[in-house]
């Protein structure tokens, strides 16, 4: 893939403004993609993020919207279409995690993830089948613990099981469309979203657990989305797990 061909990549991430999200926005840009950066509800957050990119020569948008509503989210990908021309790869970040032994789960955070976590991705994954264009990629995510299978994730791994089930499914489906499907599936990663709620004891343990003896950085599992967003053609329908060994 020549220089002038990565300068004109056009890249929607969802979630754009979390942990891994943000990470995932700057490698991109590095990479002289445009990057249309969603948020759900911090606009303060991704419009920071876009003036930061701007300021250094990059180009970038900030669009919000629900991931799981159909109608809101083809207005952020024709948002991005209109802005830079068109969509080339699409990473979905965005996820909401719940921690409960399932014995004890409030069906109602079961909701709110299974919306967000497989309706979100669902929704997504059909807009970004529709429109990402020739030698494209679709980046979904899933997590190290539909493998380690800890205690209290349970719900969390049945929403993330689903994203790997479609992911493979769409891989398939685009056969002949020149668009790689892949997921990555990272391990413990220092992000508000991991380190919320945990014990220094939990996370000192956890950050033990991976032969490499440290957390992953959201920069670690952004390298693994910059790679399958673009000099990896021919690595399809995967679950790239991104955990330093963990399992």
């Amino acid at each position: 893939m020549d220089k002038n061909t990565v300068m004109s990549r056009v890249a929607l991430v969802t979630g754009g403004s979390g942990g891994i999200g943000r990470a995932v926005v700057r490698r991109l840009v590095r990479d002289g993609i445009a990057v249309g950066v969603h948020y759900a509800g911090n606009k303060a957050k991704a419009d920071t993020l876009v003036e930061e990119i701007t300021a250094h020569g990059g180009r970038a948008i900030a669009i919000g919207g629900d991931v799981a509503d159909a109608d809101a989210m083809d207005a952020v990908f024709g948002a991005v279409e209109v802005a830079f021309g068109g969509i080339d790869v699409v990473v979905n970040t965005a996820g909401v995690m719940v921690l409960s032994p399932i014995a004890t789960l409030d069906l109602d955070d079961l909701d709110r993830m299974h919306r967000t976590n497989i309706r979100g991705t669902f929704v997504v994954s059909q807009q970004a089948a529709r429109r990402v264009r020739a030698g494209g990629a679709i980046v979904n995510f899933s997590t190290t613990v539909t493998r380690t299978s800890f205690p209290t994730y349970g719900a969390y791994v049945a929403s993330k099981a689903a994203v790997e089930g479609m992911t493979l499914v769409l891989a398939r489906e685009l056969r002949g469309r020149d668009i790689t499907v892949n997921a990555v599936a990272p391990g413990p990663t220092a992000t508000p979203l991991f380190l919320d709620g945990k014990s220094e004891q939990v996370i000192e343990n956890l950050s033990k657990a991976a032969p490499l003896e440290r957390l992953g950085q959201p920069e670690d599992i952004a390298e693994t989305v910059a790679f399958l967003a673009g000099p990896a053609r021919w690595v399809n329908g995967q679950i790239l797990f991104a955990n330093g060994g963990l399992a």
